[in-house]
């Protein structure tokens, strides 16, 4: 009888913590999106597909390689907002070769969609 008391105040407790705070993400970080993104040759839409990289950062990785094609993965810390943590990130879905590839999972949401309407 105890141990049901102790579960139930557990599993109270869990709930109380999940609605205060939010439900930890469940999926590993980039695991939104399928593909790579060729980053010497993606658009603007494509590199935002990316987790962590919005307008800004897409445009200003598409800046940077206006000076010069990137050569490595690792060049895109020199992208202002990209640093060592986003870069970990990304790397599953960034290459410097081949085509681009890169798309939304099927899980996420398309925001930038329009309905049929």
């Amino acid at each position: 009888m105890q141990t049901a008391i102790k579960l139930a105040t557990t599993l109270a407790i869990l709930a109380l913590l999940t609605t205060l705070f939010g439900a930890a993400p469940a999926r590993a970080a980039g695991a939104s999106v399928q593909g790579v993104a060729n980053v010497n040759n993606a658009s603007v839409a494509q590199l935002k597909l990316l987790p962590g990289v919005g307008k800004a950062k897409a445009q200003a990785i598409v800046e940077q390689r206006k000076n010069a094609p990137y050569r490595a993965v690792d060049d895109l810390v020199k992208v202002k907002g990209i640093g060592k943590r986003l870069l970990q990130k990304i790397r599953a879905h960034v290459t410097v070769e081949g085509k681009t590839t890169i798309k939304p999972s099927a899980t996420k949401k398309n925001k930038s969609r329009k309905s049929s309407k």
